[in-house]
């Protein structure tokens, strides 16, 4: 993981069941590009993008994701939903979120690094943390691809779950400053060494893939006690952020959130969570941000 990287032009790369990638110099989002070229029918579920550079990166809410070239990994897998309930699909960005999780622990155990940052930890729905500073977020959307003429009739469109991932490597904490709020980034983890990204991204795409699988087979049960062991945050203070409709422009106002403080009980078998609020009411939480 810490041998020296190619040029990005080089990289050898593939998305599920061995689809060839796609693999951009710079573009404004691969999320964007992946949403348009899934609903025009384009790609299949199973395809890759990535970029070396994002120009116009957003994180949730339209948030910003400062996207420099050279540095970090941007990408998209269009993960596919055959036998997976679309009531389910969310919880797919909590597997993804602890498979990713996992590596990135390796990463930092095999750097023994002696500078205290903290563990890395899942922060819930599916941020991953080191101590409190966020170096990878998830950002995730159903998309319906054209289904295909048989017979000359037209199938229905098949959903598939659009999973976004932007993850702070080799850049430099300092460069974020200017978001005011906690950031590190995996370099900074493992104790100053350069990441080689490419093999970090093969990496992340077949534990997902094999995590997937057993998803489909099995659902979110499997992960829920792993989640638990890993998430610093359970029983913590914390406040819920819900119908989060805020900005990096706004997001101190609280403009077009509801906001509520009181403490994390849990992550419960569904993946909602268990959270009570200061006036000793206890609320499942199906969707909302989680601010620590």
């Amino acid at each position: 993981m810490f041998s020296e990287e190619k040029i990005f032009s080089r990289w050898s790369l593939s998305g599920f069941a061995g689809l060839p990638a796609i693999c951009l110099e710079s573009v404004e989002s691969t999320h964007t590009l992946m949403k348009q070229k899934a609903a025009s029918g384009e790609l299949m579920p199973g395809s890759l993008i990535v970029a070396n550079q994002q120009t116009a990166g957003r994180g949730r809410h339209e948030r910003t994701w400062e996207s420099p070239a050279n540095a970090n990994l941007y990408f998209n897998i269009l993960i596919p939903l055959d036998g997976i309930p679309l009531a389910s699909a969310a919880q797919i960005t909590q597997v993804a979120a602890l498979t990713f999780a996992e590596i990135f622990r390796d990463l930092q155990d095999s750097a023994l690094t002696s500078k205290d940052l903290g563990r890395v930890t899942v922060k819930w729905p599916n941020d991953i943390l080191c101590g409190r500073s966020k170096f990878c977020g998830i950002l995730a959307e159903i998309v319906f691809i054209p289904g295909s003429s048989e017979n000359g009739v037209r199938q229905p469109p098949k959903p598939a779950m659009n999973l976004g991932v932007g993850i702070n490597v080799n850049s430099d904490s300092a460069h974020y400053a200017f978001l005011n709020r906690a950031v590190t980034t995996l370099k900074e983890i493992a104790g100053g060494r350069n990441i080689n990204r490419e093999k970090l991204l093969q990496a992340l795409i077949g534990n997902l893939e094999r995590a997937v699988g057993q998803f489909r087979a099995f659902g979110i049960t499997p992960w829920i006690e792993a989640w638990r062991k890993m998430d610093q945050f359970i029983g913590a203070r914390g406040t819920i952020v819900v119908n989060n409709n805020c900005t990096d422009e706004n997001r101190n106002s609280g403009i077009g959130s509801i906001k509520k403080t009181g403490r994390i009980l849990d992550m419960q078998p569904d993946g909602s969570l268990l959270f009570e609020t200061d006036d000793g009411k206890v609320e499942t939480v199906y969707s909302a941000d989680l601010e620590i």
